[in-house]
């Protein structure tokens, strides 16, 4: 018979509670729709122990700590695991972090599972064993999309198993340098009498990698479902317990992938990450603004390019608009990319205060590539693809538009002008629209670019034309 598991301890006295899948309300009682979130048909029962003894990790000297003064406390850190991904280092703040817990998340088919393949291969080829759990998949499974990812490693180990207790045993015998489970919500626990996938499993398995990994200091990635809204399913303290949380978000029929940090205790979370889905896996795209505007028509009306910015990192990205005269009473309003509330404020902003007609005219809007903009700097851009497909004639082809659109039609200033100016230069764009009053930064605005100052977004209109 195995020896026990030395993380675990038995349950005691059981009650049983009501938690929303959604937002993770707990209540006495069921209840078809959720006071909270709103939601029907989302409360499950699960089980939990009164007496919170259920699954508490054991630690040399638990119970017997003392304070210590910040003066005196030890500042060691062990060094980051370098990461041969470039893109994937930067969003974790420069490397991964013994002794870190990360949660990955994303809709299904979006590529979580390969880019932690990838990343357990980059690792394992450091000669630090690397150990693959898999809740979903079978060995096989896994050998077959490492073999199309032309992955192979001795360093790597693979692991199809479900139970916690196993899981932590194999992870004891093997000590591996970064420990992957995909997913924690396939993960479940004997001594807790709710299946798989519920709150209180997902809450205590979670707890127990994230303890044993603070404990044998060793990387920890944990794979999360989502909702249908896109959030994390289970409760909203599983965000709260690990160390990072990063998002791997995209278009399903697009290629490219972004990886967000949405929360880092060890970096920033202005960092993002850019990915192309290939047969090979997701390729790094070190330049995401010339593959983005390398399908670009120059003279076409209704095109603009907008300077956003992902993070620390500025990117060119295409809007595009069409302006088509409809025979309803309610015209139409799609925004692919773009926030909705705000593209309505937008058509507004050009009918009153620009004049535009637009009552009778459906609005499309798209950012080409399966991005999601929704910074204000790209108001300008939108404000222009959309007056370029109504009047039908085409935006200067080296212009780029940067500017947040007021309600009373002023173009007001960004931040990071000259950074988002320095990359539109690089591109080979000569002018750029901004607003007259421009804040003042750390780094001087770009010379070799012409300005084109506007106060309102009637003027930026005028000046944006090709004549």
């Amino acid at each position: 018979m195995p020896p026990p598991v030395p993380f675990l301890i038995m349950a005691a006295k059981v009650r049983t509670q009501f938690v929303c899948k959604e937002c993770g309300h707990t209540q006495a009682k069921w209840a078809g729709k959720c006071p909270r979130c709103g939601e029907w048909n989302t409360f499950v029962e699960h089980r939990e122990s009164k007496d919170r003894s259920v699954t508490r990790s054991v630690f040399p000297g638990q119970g017997q700590a003392e304070p210590v003064a910040l003066s005196q406390a030890s500042g060691e850190h062990s060094a980051r695991i370098p990461v041969k991904m470039e893109e994937l280092a930067r969003v974790l703040g420069g490397g991964i972090v013994p002794g870190g817990g990360v949660l990955i998340s994303g809709d299904p088919g979006i590529g979580k599972s390969t880019l932690l393949i990838q990343m357990a291969a980059a690792v394992a080829d450091s000669n630090r064993p690397v150990l693959y759990v898999s809740g979903e998949e079978s060995t096989h499974q896994i050998k077959q999309r490492a073999e199309r990812l032309g992955i192979s490693s001795d360093y790597l180990f693979l692991l199809a198993d479900v139970n916690l207790q196993n899981i932590l045993r194999q992870v004891e015998k093997l000590q591996p340098g970064l420990v992957i489970i995909d997913s924690i919500q396939a993960v479940y626990l004997d001594e807790l009498p709710s299946s798989a996938g519920s709150v209180t499993q997902v809450r205590e398995c979670a707890a127990l990698l994230l303890r044993m990994a603070k404990a044998e200091n060793i990387p920890l990635f944990l794979v999360g479902h989502v909702t249908k809204e896109g959030s994390i399913a289970g409760p909203r303290i599983l965000e709260h317990m690990v160390d990072t949380v990063l998002y791997l978000e995209g278009d399903r029929f697009h290629s490219y992938r972004l990886l967000r940090s949405v929360k880092n205790r060890f970096g920033s979370t202005n960092e993002v990450g850019v990915f192309e889905m290939a047969a090979q896996g997701l390729v790094e795209v070190r330049n995401p603004s010339e593959v983005f505007l390398a399908e670009r028509l120059p003279n076409a009306s209704g095109s603009a390019i907008a300077v956003p910015m992902e993070g620390t990192r500025p990117l060119l990205v295409e809007v595009q608009a069409l302006a088509s005269t409809t025979p309803f009473p309610q015209p139409r309003r799609t925004a692919n990319g773009v926030d909705f509330n705000r593209l309505l404020l937008i058509t507004a902003v050009l009918s009153k205060r620009v004049g535009l007609r637009l009552s009778d005219q459906d609005i499309f809007v798209n950012v080409v590539g399966g991005l999601k903009v929704s910074e204000p700097a790209s108001d300008l851009a939108v404000a222009l693809a959309i007056a370029s497909s109504v009047r039908n004639k085409p935006i200067l082809a080296d212009l780029v538009a940067i500017g947040e659109v007021g309600l009373s039609g002023e173009l007001r200033s960004v931040s990071q002008l000259a950074r988002r100016l320095g990359e539109a230069r690089k591109l080979g764009f000569a002018r750029a629209i901004i607003p007259r009053s421009v804040r003042r930064g750390p780094d001087p605005l770009p010379e070799d670019i012409e300005l084109i100052r506007v106060r309102s977004l009637a003027q930026a209109i005028e000046a944006a034309f090709v004549r």
